[in-house]
């Protein structure tokens, strides 16, 4: 199966979504916005579409960034869910993810950098792809805003400082505000491209400075992402298949 990132910023690495594909012995392709690549033309190939995070907004323009294109992203996205493909968003991807199918992002209640735990929801402990979370799970964070919720979205887990931590828009369509594919080197590259961000954030109660970021561990995270993306690609096949 073929899983195409996109992928906004150099800083902004897939992670342990790369390890997955590696591990699965996938292919993986890429559309490096930061390098001004280009969106892939056709879904045609494409299994799963991971658009990743980044420092932008949807609302922001190609004036004030102009490697990024919103409206360029939710058509790709819009464009793979109705060729029936998986589709994840993580971060700015989630909220993509929701302006695609019609439903504006929103800003946090709390800024989150760090590990804290997300808490599945009913709705969360009910579906088969991420009940094996557990009640609770310490997974990364970092953004301020999160997806927008359309008609038939069910929010599949929250966290203290964010009520829209995993978001299900579809049966292979799911939006992650937090950052289950954080590595220790993924991180050190975002403590390295955010001095300021940090240094502004020092008394929001949901912001672990660089010290305590380099503490966390993510390996329990990463194999339960991986668990996710097994039986997300599972569900793919099987729909492919009838």
């Amino acid at each position: 199966m073929n899983v195409h990132f996109v992928v906004h910023e150099a800083f902004e690495s897939p992670g342990a979504y790369e390890t997955w594909v590696r591990e699965r012995g996938h292919e993986a392709s890429y559309s490096r916005v930061h390098a001004f690549e280009a969106l892939p033309a056709s879904v045609e190939n494409i299994d799963l579409l991971v658009v990743l995070g980044g420092p932008q907004s949807p609302a922001t323009s190609k004036e004030e960034c102009p490697h990024f294109d919103a409206a360029a992203e939710c058509d790709l996205i819009v464009r793979a869910i109705n060729a029936n493909k998986a589709v994840v968003g993580v971060c700015l991807g989630a909220q993509l993810l929701g302006e695609a199918l019609g439903a504006a992002h929103g800003h946090s209640p709390e800024k989150e950098i760090g590990n804290f735990p997300i808490t599945l929801t009913e709705a969360g402990k009910n579906n088969a792809k991420v009940a094996h979370f557990g009640d609770a799970l310490d997974v990364g964070h970092w953004h301020n805003d999160m997806p927008g919720l359309t008609a038939r979205a069910k929010v599949l887990a929250v966290s203290e400082g964010c009520p829209r931590q995993i978001v299900e828009y579809g049966d292979l369509v799911y939006g992650f505000q937090c950052h289950m594919e954080f590595t220790a080197e993924v991180v050190e590259r975002l403590i390295a491209a955010s001095p300021d961000e940090l240094a502004a954030a020092l008394d929001c109660r949901f912001v672990k400075q660089p010290a305590a970021l380099r503490t966390n561990a993510y390996e329990q995270m990463n194999l339960k992402l991986f668990e996710f993306l097994d039986k997300l690609m599972a569900h793919y096949q099987r729909q492919t298949n009838d």
